[in-house]
């Protein structure tokens, strides 16, 4: 396995050197720094003793270096596809920091009913303007005003909605859209 002159590396150890000799299982090496050491056979590995670059580089093939240096690579995330002319959601912001100055003294049962009727007024205005698509940042909490929000959307006959692209939004935004032309 391991011969005279042979580079060698130290498993469980920083340490490299060349093989002395070998008895046995027990190789002698001299390392770098001088040191002769005796190591088992199972606590060395050989190591490739060519520092040739022009060996090395005939192992590479060029043109398909160049071939792939010239092909984009393809992008590790799916990208929303939208046309030109595709004009956004309107999104609309339902913390409660978003839409009063001030909201010291509010109850929690105020702020859930004034985001709720926001909603509702966005909504009800979509559907009448004929908007396709809307989408509502309520983010994660807890959960309560999108629950609220998801009984809101499901008293409506020409809503259909889901949760929001999770890359742009995360778990925090509902995707609303309005059906045109339901009986």
């Amino acid at each position: 396995m391991f011969n005279k002159g042979d580079k060698v590396s130290v498993l469980d150890e920083a340490m490299n050197g060349i093989v002395l000799s070998v008895q046995n299982k027990e190789v002698t090496i001299e390392t770098e720094e001088g040191f002769v050491m005796t190591y088992f056979v199972n606590e060395l590995i050989k190591v490739d003793n060519s520092s040739d670059l022009s060996k090395d580089m005939g192992s590479f093939n060029l043109n398909q270096i160049k071939k792939e240096k010239e092909e984009p690579k393809a992008r590790s995330f799916v990208k929303e596809k939208k046309s030109k002319h595709e004009i956004p959601a309107p999104e609309f912001d339902l913390h409660i920091e978003k839409l009063v100055p001030n909201f010291r003294g509010m109850s929690n049962y105020d702020i859930l009913t004034l985001q709720s009727e926001t909603a509702k007024r966005h909504i009800e205005f979509a559907i009448k303007n004929r908007i396709p698509k809307i989408v509502f940042i309520h983010g994660v909490g807890e959960g309560i005003l999108k629950s609220e929000l998801d009984f809101l959307l499901g008293r409506y006959d020409n809503v259909a909605f889901q949760d929001a692209n999770y890359q742009k939004y995360g778990l925090g935004a509902t995707e609303v859209f309005i059906l045109q032309n339901v009986k």
